[in-house]
């Protein structure tokens, strides 16, 4: 059975999808969280799990929210993950960069990456396997989208006085829009951030670490034919350096998520990353 719970944090409520596991050894039944949803008055029916996304009391709970502000924001999410489809798939990054900043008016960047420019890049993606646009198509979504996510990064004055992190790929990785998106937000948040988003020798990156001592290092896996070099490297991080790693990306979304010998980040919100990474 899940249900949402709700924490009231100063004058906010956040909302977080849970379940009831029954703990054989206690006897009893404990809660699990199922996942972060975010703030109550922007949490919406696609930020919770399709399996979960027809129960009638989680939507009974999420209705009870603000309202009037949910479907505002599902009507104003829904018509820009269309208009961004749209205008990616036909390579108009100046149209891009407008619904950009329209919908950042209402909502803000954490949002737009999470709920609008991950879903339809997921979908010109799969779009693309289906043989329903052509790879030509895709190509020139993915380069107008790794434009965009710069020209939002320009935007950006991060103060740099927290923690720093390497973002960084395994060898074979060639999508790093992922990453591009991570280095955006988490410039924004202050944290000082060195973005290796590009397939480089595992070596390098060792030479990078010993030479600029970051203090967590996010490799980011996108296809699942990487997951093998991305367990290699890790170990390689693991046998030579004592810092926190953090795996995450679309290859990290699966059923059954691989073993790595560091933190799991299968498909967070963007908003819960800093707290992941104070406490890694």
């Amino acid at each position: 059975m899940v249900y949402i719970r709700a924490k009231k944090v100063k004058s906010d409520q956040y909302l977080y999808l849970v379940k009831s596991v029954w703990d054989s050894k206690k006897s009893t039944s404990k809660q699990e969280i199922v996942k972060y949803l975010g703030k109550a008055s922007d949490v919406v029916k696609d930020d919770i799990p399709i399996e979960y996304r027809s129960d009638p009391k989680v939507l009974s709970v999420l209705a009870s929210f603000n309202p009037k502000d949910i479907k505002k924001r599902e009507e104003a999410s829904k018509k820009s993950k269309q208009q961004l489809y749209k205008k990616l798939t036909e390579g108009n990054i100046e149209e891009c960069v407008k619904i950009y900043k329209e919908y950042v008016k209402i909502f803000n960047a954490a949002d737009f990456f999470d709920k609008i420019l991950k879903p339809v890049m997921y979908d010109i993606g799969e779009h693309w396997a289906n043989n329903k646009i052509s790879i030509a198509t895709e190509h020139v979504a993915s380069n107008i989208a790794q434009t965009l996510v710069r020209i939002i990064m320009d935007r950006v004055s991060g103060t740099g006085n927290k923690k720093k992190i390497l973002i960084c790929v395994p060898l074979g990785e060639e999508h790093h829009l992922g990453c591009d998106v991570l280095e955006t937000y988490l410039s924004i948040k202050g944290f000082k951030v060195y973005n290796m988003g590009t397939s480089l020798p595992t070596e390098s990156i060792m030479n990078f670490i010993e030479n600029n001592n970051p203090d967590i290092v996010f490799v980011s896996i996108t296809l699942p034919d990487n997951i093998s070099a991305g367990q290699r490297l890790v170990r390689k991080i693991r046998d030579e350096c004592n810092i926190p790693i953090l795996v995450g990306g679309y290859a990290m979304q699966s059923e059954k998520i691989p073993k790595f010998d560091a933190k799991i980040v299968s498909d967070p919100n963007l908003e819960e990353l800093p707290k992941i990474i104070r406490t890694a």
